[in-house]
């Protein structure tokens, strides 16, 4: 990644074009996620947090998925001398471009990136947030269909089945690397 792009850029950068709080702590999740994720696979730390952070720069702008989310994120990106790989790895995380999943950087952000969400949706709901949470816990609710309804079960576990993880062991990275940084993603 150019030294000149930093994550502080890129923070002011989603924090342009995102007003909402939620959309913004899904950022912060999956950037969380991705960065343990880099470390556990000795992958370059910076390049893919900020690509966790900058995955859905567009969505609350141009949401339609039709000719909106992620193409002007993704235009945007490349106006700013972002990595090509970075773009490509936003471009990929929506199954309805059709880009293939290729490199770790691509399959780690489909894996994570509704993952991080369900995890975050499961940590509302207990009493003691992201605190002492369990891939059981979280396995539990993924059972119950009326919660978080609109989370492609299915996609989840082949996001972990691309990683080549076991999806207990992958439930167990998100839900540590969240914890980490409950403060910032629960207030808490």
């Amino acid at each position: 990644m150019p030294s000149e792009i930093s994550r502080e850029q890129a923070w002011t950068l989603l924090c342009e074009w995102t007003e909402s709080e939620s959309l913004r702590r899904h950022a912060l999740a999956v950037e969380a996620a991705m960065r343990a994720y880099a470390r556990r696979l000795g992958a370059d730390e910076e390049l893919w947090g900020v690509t966790g952070l900058l995955h859905d720069l567009d969505y609350e702008r141009y949401p339609n998925l039709e000719d909106g989310h992620p193409r002007y994120a993704m235009a945007e990106l490349e106006a700013r001398g972002y990595p090509a790989e970075l773009v490509r790895a936003v471009a990929s995380h929506a199954d309805y471009l059709e880009v293939a999943r290729e490199s770790p950087l691509e399959k780690t952000l489909y894996a994570v990136d509704e993952l991080s969400g369900f995890v975050l949706a499961c940590a509302y709901v207990r009493p003691d947030g992201l605190e002492g949470m369990t891939a059981k816990s979280v396995k539990k609710k993924l059972r119950q269909p009326s919660f978080a309804a609109a989370v492609d079960r299915d996609s989840l576990r082949h996001g972990a089945e691309d990683l080549g993880i076991d999806f207990d062991e992958h439930l167990e990275v998100v839900i540590a690397a969240l914890t980490e940084h409950r403060a910032a993603l629960l207030g808490a």
